[in-house]
């Protein structure tokens, strides 16, 4: 007796995203430095995003008006108050010992990302987000043979990252989210959308159960920018997790790197839990206030989403 659809081996999958998204912003986010592809290394920097005694943050507005209109165009609940924390994990190419992170009171909840399932009837699915904060980038270590360089000027770039519910079930359906929301970051002109430059990044958290049974152990697919390796990636970690069990054997928690051209992965590191990276209010940051005016200011610059030009184009 074959297995139901979605379900193989006698499992089913369950994914669920979080995509950063670099905000389109001149500056960094909490620093005058600009945001500039392709410099030479360590040349677009300050001495906050280096975390230098004495140097003290200051919120870019343009962040959080990008953030304000992500949130009316996925209809999430915009929060009136927010909150940044620090969080305190090691980042080899962070230098502050700690990321500028939102926790507990992100600046949105909720919210919907709609995409188109089956290219021949149209019929679409919609996966709802569990939040969507803000928070700075890290730096990039480059290797070589020999040794390992960081550059620093990537580190305190405006991110919102967007985290959907677990609701996916494939990585089909988790590259069409990908590309969902790609389009949408676009039109709304607060994300340049180039993958290839790292614009978009998502980690997928992964995990296999049998159907009516509570969520697996998940495995989190680190860093991928690309949708077809996105979902590559997915089925191959379903796959992995399948397998082992099968096997006898147990699925730990932990992070993945995934090799797009070679179609592998590896482990990156164990995953902690969020207790572990012990989040505390950032003392110098004050509370991010979302007014009226700031929300209408933003309604009255939102374009023509690409699901309702996709309805439109249908319906005339």
């Amino acid at each position: 007796m074959s297995d139901p659809v979605g379900v193989v081996d006698g499992f089913e999958t369950v994914v669920g995203l979080e995509v950063h998204v670099q905000l389109k912003t001149r500056h960094k986010l909490f620093s005058p430095a600009r945001v500039r592809y392709g410099q030479a290394p360590n040349t677009d920097l300050d001495a906050v995003d280096t975390g230098l005694p004495g140097a003290l943050p200051v919120l870019n507005p343009e962040a959080v008006a990008f953030a304000v209109r992500l949130g009316l165009a996925l209809d999430a609940d915009i929060a009136a108050e927010s909150y940044f924390a620090r969080k305190h994990y090691f980042y080899p190419d962070s230098p502050k010992g700690f990321q500028t992170s939102q926790s507990d009171r992100p600046i949105l909840s909720g919210g919907t990302v709609r995409f188109v399932v089956d290219d021949k009837t149209g019929d679409e699915q919609s996966v709802h987000l569990e939040r969507a904060h803000l928070e700075e980038d890290a730096g990039k270590s480059q290797h070589t043979e020999s040794d390992t360089r960081v550059d620093l000027n990537r580190a305190g770039t405006a991110l919102i990252e967007v985290v959907s519910t677990p609701t996916m079930s494939s990585g089909e359906e988790a590259m069409r989210f990908f590309r969902s929301l790609r389009a949408i970051v676009v039109a709304l002109d607060i994300c340049d959308g180039n993958l290839q430059e790292g614009s978009m990044r998502a980690d997928a958290n992964v995990s296999v159960r049998r159907p009516g049974e509570a969520l697996g152990t998940r495995v989190e697919m680190k860093n991928i920018n690309s949708p077809r390796f996105l979902a590559d990636a997915v089925e191959h970690e379903a796959a992995r997790q399948r397998r082992l069990i099968l096997g006898g054997g147990q699925v730990h928690q932990e992070t993945r790197l995934w090799d797009g051209e070679a179609r592998q992965s590896r482990t990156m590191r164990t995953k902690e839990d969020a207790p572990d990276y012990r989040y505390l209010t950032d003392p110098d940051l004050p509370v991010v206030v979302v007014d009226e005016a700031l929300r209408q200011q933003q309604r009255d610059l939102l374009p023509e989403l690409p699901a309702a030009r996709r309805q439109r184009y249908v319906s005339t």
